[in-house]
């Protein structure tokens, strides 16, 4: 009897020093240094947390706003409670529209995906099915320490009527960088980010 005890003490230790194993294994570490301290950094969290976005893995909540003719939407994504990523969508005028995204880690924005476009006629076409042309801006903004250290841009333009080039096939050109007016909206992002239901003006 002894001797099955144990024997079933040997095991259940045993058992749990497995399990400790496989928790450990399948648990990212973190350590002090976990931040991001290189363009290589920025690049490898910006595909990591972009992929989670895509599959749709985050947490989020939202609200909306209306400012004169500028209506709008934020979205904020959370992973384990921490604050990830925030995209702010917002049309203008009929013709504009602007998405700006933050990427986010250790509560600092370390990159910036923002697109702008306007849509207008384009020659051809009848009042019925007319032809429209949309011209685009992307830009990309890499940030270390709240500071833009890289900024690149592409322009390119869609057409209703033709076959268009790949927007990836179209390279991006270095440009200065000014995130003053993005950080400015971002923080008056975060001021709101525990509200519901639509506000006046962000």
């Amino acid at each position: 009897m002894i001797i099955s005890c144990k024997k079933e003490a040997t095991e259940t230790i045993d058992k749990k020093r497995s399990e400790e194993q496989i928790v450990k294994k399948d648990t990212p570490l973190k350590s002090e240094n976990d931040t991001i301290k290189t363009i290589d950094d920025i690049k490898k969290e910006y595909v990591n947390i972009n992929s989670l976005l895509t599959l749709k893995k985050f947490d989020s909540t939202q609200f909306s706003y209306n400012c004169d003719e500028r209506e709008g939407e934020v979205t904020l994504y959370y992973r384990d409670k921490k604050l990830a990523a925030v995209k702010n969508f917002y049309a203008e005028h009929s013709h504009f529209s602007s998405s700006t995204t933050y990427f986010v880690k250790n509560d600092q924005v370390f990159f910036i995906f923002n697109d702008e476009t306007v849509w207008s006629f384009d020659e051809g076409g009848t009042p019925e099915k007319p032809e429209t042309k949309d011209d685009i801006k992307e830009k990309r903004i890499y940030i270390l320490n709240n500071k833009a250290v890289q900024c690149f841009e592409k322009k390119y333009s869609i057409y209703s009527k033709a076959n268009n080039i790949n927007p990836e096939n179209i390279p991006n050109q270095k440009t200065k960088c000014d995130i003053t007016e993005l950080m400015k909206k971002y923080q008056l992002i975060l001021k709101n980010k525990n509200t519901r239901g639509e506000i006046q003006c962000l």
